[in-house]
């Protein structure tokens, strides 16, 4: 074999994996048609990412820690309200717990892992190159590439996004709906300081969320991810900034105070998708290529990363023990420890939005109603923070922090 797996797809999740196996000396070739010179441009990708304390933890572990040491910031606590109504839960964790994450900007991200993808032995990179032919058989796997180049594996990793044409051509089935609501995103300075709270209002229309983002010259700043019907976002961005920050201030409340330095914004359409299952013959998907959820909790990419530091560990401890690491008893393996959690947390945050979507007041009294519970149950309110930390279930031992 040329390498030991092929990655197709070299975003967030993709690359990481293909850092964490190097880590642990299993070759990766990573194939991916983006140009560079779009993908790391300042204002490429304005969207700011939660990554869970757990999922820092195997960033630290398979050393990206000092590389991205003090370029996030950390998210002490995390506020939740019903619209502006008294009565918001608060996930504050217990003084030593440390914070419940940390926010990077995903245009920091891609730089840091692009540049270490580029500095580790055993990641073959090839950028602006499409895998044209994939033959997946009981031998292995051929691809030939689009430069004309093959390229032979033992495993091929979908990593391509919601719309993996791996996925799709292996006859795997998704099951899919749009949620008529598109995410405005962006960032934009404000006069008070956020205290490194996270804070996700919820409105009929949808969630309203500011995120922690570490201050700079011009001061406090958030990120924020606005949902609203999907109709309204193309015209969100044709707002004036003067005129978009004033919406933004009316749904805040007044709770950072003045609004200024607005960001470049963009829209995003939200939808659901889980895969059936996330393994066929030489195939693994991970990360948006096996499912896609709403960002109402932030859990995206921390999902994404529970697929890495499951599928590292399946295929570290089978080379280990002399395995092929297409066979299919690894895959299987792997295919147990993602799909119950990968499709709790789907079904979690497609309740949540529909729930707190209902309109009315008497849907509103029943959520304040739920919130206030939630806060008032620690043994609960505990679990709901598990399960922001990352730290719910049986845990891979990168998102302990060790290696395999």
């Amino acid at each position: 074999m040329d390498t030991d797996v092929i990655i197709l797809g070299g975003g967030l999740v993709g690359a990481t994996l293909a850092l964490a196996l190097a880590k642990h000396g299993v070759s990766a070739t990573v194939i991916d048609p983006a140009d560079p010179e779009v993908t790391l441009a300042a204002g490429f990708d304005g969207r700011a990412s939660a990554v869970a304390s757990a999922s820092g933890r195997m960033l630290d572990a398979i050393g990206l820690g000092e590389r991205l040491a003090g370029q996030g910031c950390p998210i002490a606590a995390i506020r939740v309200s019903d619209g502006l109504r008294p009565g918001a839960l608060d996930f504050q964790p217990d003084a030593g717990d440390g914070a419940l994450g940390v926010m990077y900007e995903n245009k920091l991200l891609r730089r840091v892992l692009h540049d270490a993808v580029g500095d580790t032995v055993g990641i073959h990179l090839r950028m602006k190159t499409r895998a044209v032919e994939v033959v997946r058989g009981a031998a292995g796997v051929i691809a030939t590439l689009s430069d004309g180049s093959v390229v032979r594996a033992a495993l091929l990793i979908a990593a391509e996004g919601r719309n993996s044409p791996t996925r799709e051509a292996a006859g795997i089935r998704t099951a899919r709906w749009r949620y008529d609501h598109a995410a405005v995103v962006g960032a934009f300075h404000h006069e008070r300081g956020h205290g490194n709270v996270a804070f996700e209002i919820f409105y009929p229309a949808g969630p309203f969320a500011l995120l922690p983002l570490l201050d700079d010259a011009g001061g406090h700043r958030s990120a924020i991810v606005w949902t609203v019907d999907a109709d309204a976002g193309p015209a969100m961005l044709k707002l004036s900034d003067r005129a978009f920050l004033h919406e933004a201030e009316k749904r805040m409340g007044g709770l950072l105070g003045a609004l200024s330095g607005a960001s470049p914004r963009a829209t995003y359409p939200l939808g659901f998708h889980h895969a059936a299952r996330v393994t066929a013959e030489r195939l693994a998907l991970v990360g948006d290529a096996a499912h896609g959820i709403h960002p109402i909790a932030g859990q995206g990419l921390n999902l994404g990363f529970r697929d890495v530091a499951a599928l590292c560990e399946v295929l570290v401890e089978g080379k280990r023990l002399g395995l092929d690491l297409g066979d299919a008893q690894l895959l299987a393996r792997y295919e147990r420890w993602r799909g119950l959690d990968t499709f709790a947390v789907a079904f979690a945050t497609d309740s949540l939005t529909r729930m707190f979507g209902i309109p009315g007041r008497t849907a509103s009294a029943v959520r304040r109603f739920g919130i206030s519970a939630v806060n008032a149950i620690p043994p609960l309110k505990d679990r709901f923070m598990a399960e922001a930390r990352g730290e719910a279930g049986a845990l891979p031992k990168l998102l302990e922090g060790v290696t395999v």
